[in-house]
């Protein structure tokens, strides 16, 4: 033990966090081999790239932003029926997996606990677990298959959200025979001063990767091998927080399937040309989704001869991946974007800060920054108000928040 931690220290020396283990001694044993294990897992190297990236603005203003190509489901005419024949037979072959990005906590909507066990307020009181639960076991029976799912949660939630789907018998699912559990990296938060931050627990203050974690989580966890296994080569990702996620849609795998491409997503038409949302879009010549705030006015209000936005397709994370494609993003690490953000953690005096205003970095990587990685991919535009309730904010915001999300889902089944 002893060598262990003079190893230990003399990395922390190196890359100036030898804070993180000022408090080592009033730890319990536990504690103390836990917070070891944190510290040899820290890639520093990465940590230190990624600060200093937070003094730099780079801003790349080469890149070549232009319109993507998209088709309008309900605009298909004799293509629909095409398309969705291409869908059913493979979704009846048993090709198809859904994956559900499921590593929040519910604090903004004032929840205790993982966000997909989250009641949105129906008279059913279903969970929104329970609600995609149900949608896919309906699709499901449609096809005669069972639709595997594999859930991603984080270090934080995942003992919540098994203990949860225990408690209510998986929904009717399997466990390890069609429904699986993984989890999603995790990186340190950092201080302005480039400090790993000490968590109230005393050990490494983590925060999870972001959704463009999912590729690298689905590859080292085994899930891509194990989709292999039952057969599976089409892929859907979307988010918990959608309550109305159409998650097995025959439509969108058979244009996929038709036009050879290995990545096939939904957009909604956006609400406004100035809706601060994602939208679809080419990066000098690739797939890519473009941020509302690299977006002139002059591009947000621009339109084609039929009176469309050239730049109006949003992302809702919606996504339909083959299983090679994922397995080839997930190879290498996504660029990370920073967010500054509140934190609470212990100072080198061992006192709890809780700090008022944002005060660390976090640091996040883009599940779309992979779409650079494939020359093509297809667009199909889905109506808002069928596919996106998502339940992202408290009531008191008043859009993407639980009555929005409930209103749309009762609309939509007519209850």
């Amino acid at each position: 033990m002893e060598d262990r931690i003079e190893e230990i220290k003399a990395i922390l020396k190196k890359y100036k966090q030898e804070h993180l283990l000022n408090h080592f001694e009033t730890l319990d044993d536990t504690k103390k081999i836990k917070l070891l294990e944190e510290i040899e897992n820290i890639n520093f190297e990465l940590m230190d790239s990624l600060y200093r990236k937070t003094e730099t603005t780079d801003k790349q203003e080469s890149d070549k932003i232009t319109p993507i190509e998209y088709l309008d489901k309900y605009k298909l005419n004799d293509e629909y029926k095409y398309y969705e024949n291409i869908g059913k037979k493979a979704i009846k072959e048993g090709k198809l997996a859904a994956v559900t990005m499921a590593g929040g906590q519910g604090t903004r909507l004032g929840h205790d606990g993982p966000k997909g066990t989250y009641d949105i307020g129906l008279d059913s009181h279903k969970s929104l677990f329970e609600l995609l639960c149900d949608s896919l076991k309906e699709e499901g029976k449609k096809y005669d298959v069972t639709i595997p799912w594999f859930i991603m949660t984080s270090k934080e939630n995942n003992k919540a959200t098994i203990e949860f789907f225990e408690k209510n018998k998986y929904f009717g699912y399997q466990k390890d025979k069609n429904i699986f559990f993984f989890t999603q990296g995790e990186l340190p938060m950092m201080d302005t001063e480039g400090k790993i931050l000490v968590g109230e627990d005393g050990l490494i203050k983590l925060a999870a990767d972001g959704h463009g974690g999912i590729y690298e989580a689905l590859v080292n966890s085994g899930m891509t091998k194990k989709m292999k296994e039952l057969g599976i080569e089409w892929v859907f990702i979307g988010g918990v927080d959608n309550c109305l996620v159409k998650m097995v849609d025959p439509v969108l795998m058979g244009v996929a399937i038709d036009k050879k491409v290995t990545v096939a997503c939904k957009s909604v038409v956006k609400a406004n040309p100035h809706e601060k949302v994602g939208v679809f879009c080419k990066r000098n010549g690739k797939p890519n989704v473009v941020e509302y705030t690299e977006i002139t006015e002059e591009m947000a209000e621009a339109t084609d001869e039929n009176g469309e936005l050239l730049y109006g397709e949003s992302h809702i994370l919606c996504n339909l991946f083959s299983v090679e494609a994922i397995e080839r993003m997930g190879a290498n690490p996504l660029p990370y974007h920073v967010a500054y953000k509140k934190a609470k953690y212990i100072d080198k005096d061992g006192k709890l800060v809780e700090p008022d205003s944002p005060n660390a970095y976090k640091f996040e990587a883009f599940l779309f920054d992979a779409f650079g990685e494939v020359d093509e991919m297809a667009v199909l535009r889905v109506k808002r108000e069928e596919e996106f309730a998502p339940v992202k904010n408290a009531d008191s915001v008043g859009v993407d928040c639980p009555s929005t999300a409930r209103e749309l889902y009762k609309k939509f089944h007519k209850i």
